[in-house]
């Protein structure tokens, strides 16, 4: 017990650090992981295919050219109708990236491997300065 007393800088040195090192991986988790130039990059040389996960009415009102809606509460039933192919990149995309990163999970579990989340969501898209469309 006196180790644990002579030392205890030592173990808050250690504890800092640990959460040091874990926050990069908390913030990722929550917010989405690609960013908009790299989900162009995956639209343009991969042939990812992205889903909006919002609702019609929100879609409509705006979304990335030829993407595909799927809504959240639909995402496990629709998802492999509307993807085929597993080994594709998926995209998934909502206003801010809550709902994509959820979205994200689901499709994981569907074995869609390369499903990713858009960071910001179609906030950061138009932020960006990237075409968006309305039906």
């Amino acid at each position: 017990m006196s180790f644990f007393i002579e030392n205890w800088y030592l173990f808050t040195l250690a504890l800092v650090s640990g959460i040091a090192l874990a926050l990069p991986a908390l913030r990722r988790a929550g917010g989405g992981s690609l960013s908009p130039q790299n989900a162009v990059q995956r639209i343009n040389r991969e042939k990812a295919v992205v889903i909006d996960v919002r609702e019609p009415a929100e879609f409509a009102a705006g979304h990335i050219t030829n993407a595909k809606n799927v809504p959240l509460a639909q995402i496990e039933e629709r998802l492999p109708q509307v993807v085929k192919n597993k080994a594709l990149p998926v995209i998934l995309v909502c206003a801010t990236s809550p709902r994509a990163v959820r979205a994200q999970v689901l499709a994981r579990k569907l074995g869609y491997d390369q499903a990713e989340a858009l960071a910001g969501g179609l906030q950061a898209w138009r932020a960006a300065g990237l075409p968006v469309v309305k039906s």
